[in-house]
């Protein structure tokens, strides 16, 4: 933290960071490393594991996207482990028990999904806030290859070209709370995650991607890599296209992309954007975290992308080590 002159210290930055999953946790991972404040914007559109199971039997917001990102603000690591388990066997099997606390918190609160995400991240102890897009769950279609398909689950596992996505009903209600975030932010994060599926999906709330064409300033971090079923064959010029077709008026101030070592296959490399007048400035960073032995893995590393986001935002990096939430699990939802 900076200080004013007379000695009174300057507010922390304020980073929002918007969209789903893994992506979505390896950013706030990054951003727990740096004087920040920070708020998470997670998409509603979840509909599978044990996320859509809750939400089809409850009517309830799918809570996988908003547990992985409260985990990784997390404070009190051994609860988040804690909450980070999956069942195995029996009737609860496949669901994580931060979903099941999930529910039982909205319960508690009259369903109002906010207070619910505000209690937890008080047991957690949580360094930053969760907001959903919607305060409602929101079905995600899409056409794949020319085909129509329902649900986020079956566009992310098509095997197809996505060419574009949207939203059933195609107007929820942003959630006030995270449109007021945006309003407050320093810098909006786009990324890194499925661009269709997490990064584009919760900017599809006619609100909260108003609210993101007209932020302060906006930094895209694009993947890594191509995902299969997802991305196969799209270059970063396509991703970027991608978000400004869905996200009418947006213009972003930076593209943070790796350079570097490739991600082992089946995965493409994304490789760099070219000149575009949409985009300000485009850094170019190795961002590629190394296995044990120091082949490439397939993740962002989360202090490299601390210090990338640390240059932009003006600050330093602490000396606090990396990590991400315990239990986490690549079982969707």
């Amino acid at each position: 933290m900076t200080s004013r002159p007379g000695g009174a210290a300057a507010p922390r930055p304020h980073v929002v960071a918007l969209g789903g999953g893994h992506g979505l946790a390896r950013l706030l991972a990054a951003l727990r490393q740096l004087p920040v404040s920070r708020t998470a914007v997670v998409t509603t559109a979840d509909d599978g594991g044990s996320s859509g199971r809750l939400r089809r039997d409850h009517g309830v917001v799918p809570p996988g996207d908003a547990r992985r990102a409260l985990l990784a603000l997390a404070e009190d690591t051994q609860l988040a482990g804690l909450l980070g388990h999956r069942f195995a066997v029996g009737e609860l099997q496949g669901h994580a028990l931060g979903n099941l606390a999930l529910l039982a918190l909205v319960e508690r609160h009259d369903g109002d999904i906010v207070a619910a995400l505000d209690a937890a991240g008080a047991l957690l102890a949580c360094e930053g806030r969760v907001r959903p897009a919607s305060r409602a769950p929101v079905q995600l279609r899409g056409r794949v290859s020319g085909e129509e398909l329902v649900g986020q689950a079956r566009l992310t596992g098509a095997g197809g070209r996505i060419q574009r996505v949207w939203l059933d009903p195609p107007d929820p209600p942003a959630c006030r709370e995270a449109l007021a975030a945006i309003a407050a932010a320093d810098l909006v994060v786009l990324g890194p995650g499925s661009l269709f599926t997490s990064v584009i999906a919760p900017l599809l709330v006619p609100g909260v991607g108003a609210a993101v064409a007209s932020a302060r300033r906006v930094l895209h971090v694009l993947n890594v890599s191509t995902q299969p079923g997802e991305t196969r064959g799209l270059d970063a010029g396509d991703h970027l296209a991608a978000l400004r077709a869905h996200v009418p008026g947006l213009v972003l101030d930076w593209v943070l992309a790796h350079e570097g070592p490739s991600a082992p296959p089946p995965a493409e490399p994304l490789g760099c954007p070219g000149d575009d007048a949409a985009v300000g400035r485009v850094l170019r960073r190795d961002l590629l975290a190394r296995q044990p032995d120091g082949s490439p893995g397939r993740t962002h590393d989360a202090t490299a992308l601390a210090d990338a986001l640390g240059e932009v935002l003006g600050v330093a990096r602490s000396d606090r080590p990396a990590r991400t939430a315990g239990g986490r699990s690549p079982t969707p939802g």
